[in-house]
């Protein structure tokens, strides 16, 4: 009976994997292709102000309404897309290697070397990362890059133990052992036969943590310190909206509900992929 159940549940999960991840590729590919073509998409310039038409409520012609300065909050949500894409390549491409590189080299080297990596990672996992981030943004100023970086300092550690973790058990296994006979040592060891089988992880972890990035980005806009205005950035947008949100509530809301579609289209992916890529769900 009890390997029934678990048959069926790996049959549930199996079944669930493609919807998930079909659905999260399809809003992906919406949110790319969004900022790709949001010059051709947008139907009206995202920074153009029309005081006459300020709070105006959605409508036929402005579908999302209007902000304060009368800018259409469809165009800037369109446009809005693109400044958070490219944060999140800037945080994945500065994260998701340092984080490995780290803990597969203490997971591999042990010793000393083990130690004084995963000290220094708690010690960065120890930060809270919305005011590390804030801090070094007041230092470096506001900006897109600037942001990425403040952002990318506490999102590693993670990436690092979790490598380091699957590192470890590695180690002591035949497969290995039996690269090790074939005279496969250090780096060539790390990078063919360690990166492989700790890749799929990170994959899934990156795109669960890529939710978390999107919410913490769109704070440091919601507190003035991210992309500078006018450029549409959705945190800035809800901000704006905040002020009118008694009386105009749409324009908060449709950044609001930008910033929470993004999240769970990634959150989506990393469900999906972890239910595909675990081995555990398939037995």
């Amino acid at each position: 009976m009890t390997e029934l159940t678990s048959r069926s549940s790996a049959t549930q999960s199996r079944r669930k994997t493609p919807f998930l991840l079909a659905l999260g590729c399809g809003l992906l590919t919406v949110l790319v292709l969004a900022a790709i073509f949001a010059p051709w998409l947008a139907p009206f310039d995202p920074n153009a102000q029309h005081m006459a038409a300020r709070l105006l409520p959605p409508s036929e012609l402005h579908w999302l309404g209007t902000d304060s300065f009368g800018r259409d909050l469809l165009s800037r949500v369109i446009y809005g897309t693109r400044p958070t894409l490219v944060l999140i390549i800037f945080i994945l491409v500065l994260t998701v290697p340092v984080g490995m590189a780290i803990g597969m080299a203490a997971g591999y080297l042990g010793g000393w070397t083990e130690r004084i990596l995963m000290r220094i990672t708690d010690i960065f996992l120890a930060l809270p990362s919305l005011v590390i981030a804030l801090a070094m943004v007041a230092v470096l100023g506001p900006g897109l890059l600037n942001g990425a970086l403040a952002l990318a300092l506490t999102s590693w550690p993670p990436f690092a133990r979790q490598a380091r973790a699957e590192t470890q058990q590695l180690r002591r296994s035949d497969y290995l052992a039996a690269a090790r006979m074939q005279g496969i040592r250090g780096l060539p060891l790390i990078l063919g036969h360690i990166l492989p089988l700790c890749l799929p992880s990170a994959v899934v972890r990156a795109a669960l943590s890529l939710g978390g990035i999107i919410l913490s980005a769109a704070g440091l806009g919601f507190l003035g310190m991210g992309v500078r205005p006018p450029t549409a950035e959705w945190g800035s947008m809800v901000a704006e909206g905040g002020k009118v949100i008694f009386d105009q509530w749409w324009v908060a809301a449709a950044p609001g509900g930008a910033i929470l579609l993004a999240s769970l289209t990634f959150n989506f992916i990393g469900d999906g992929l972890r239910d595909r890529l675990d081995s555990r769900h398939d037995s």
